[in-house]
């Protein structure tokens, strides 16, 4: 029987075990817009669902598989894999070693204000799976530290980030006026909200899915 649970600090990372099928699922605290996880299990574990967000994720361990858009995907240890908002998705590992990956939910209001003001539409990524060293790094970094949080500044650095790179997938590159992230180097004008949100100006913002599942 899966047991959910819960870390000593209810704010904190809540962990999903089932010994006997060696099953770990790790949901980081939640943020506004964005929820991070990992998970690692054997065999066929998602039934077919859907989410509102982006899912935005990185294989670490084995190979993973799932069905989206009428074909099967095969993701191998530092792939990228991209979900867009309510595609129907299935999910598990492709062979006895396991899996384990990581994934971001990012809601799309986010990922708008991370392309800038100027931006015409949110990046489609057509390849579901692929390789791109500099989008995984940005992707790790943001899924580093799941039993803390991120610090504001570097969530909205990252978001611009992970936006420049899916329009780049997308070909659809964001031009330099566009960039919320432009001068000063290294800075990133505020996208999250997660400051806001930690001075008690916004609620919290959960991921919703329309079939319950990762």
């Amino acid at each position: 029987m899966t047991t959910l649970v819960p870390a000593p600090d209810s704010d904190g990372i809540e962990r999903l075990c089932n010994l006997a099928t060696r099953e770990r699922f790790l949901t980081a605290p939640s943020l506004p817009g964005i929820e991070r996880i990992e998970a690692q299990f054997y065999g066929d574990m998602f039934s077919p669902h859907r989410h509102d967000t982006y899912a935005l994720g990185v294989t670490l361990h084995g190979v993973q598989t799932f069905s989206y858009r009428g074909a099967k995907q095969f993701s191998q240890p530092g792939n990228i894999i991209v979900l867009h908002p309510d595609e129907i998705h299935d999910g598990g590992a492709a062979t006895e070693a396991g899996l384990r990956y990581r994934m971001l939910y990012l809601e799309p209001s986010l990922l708008r204000r991370g392309l800038g003001e100027n931006a015409a539409s949110l990046p489609f990524v057509g390849q579901p799976v692929f390789s791109d060293p500099a989008l995984c790094a940005t992707l790790l970094e943001m899924l580093a530290h799941l039993d803390s949080d991120l610090d504001a500044l570097l969530i909205d650095q990252l978001i611009c980030g992970i936006a420049e790179g899916l329009s780049r997938h997308a070909k659809q590159p964001i031009l330099p006026e566009q960039k919320p992230c432009h001068p000063p180097p290294g800075t990133c004008a505020p996208v999250s909200g997660i400051q806001q949100h930690r001075d008690g100006h916004l609620g919290p913002v959960g991921r919703r899915h329309r079939a319950g599942s990762l």
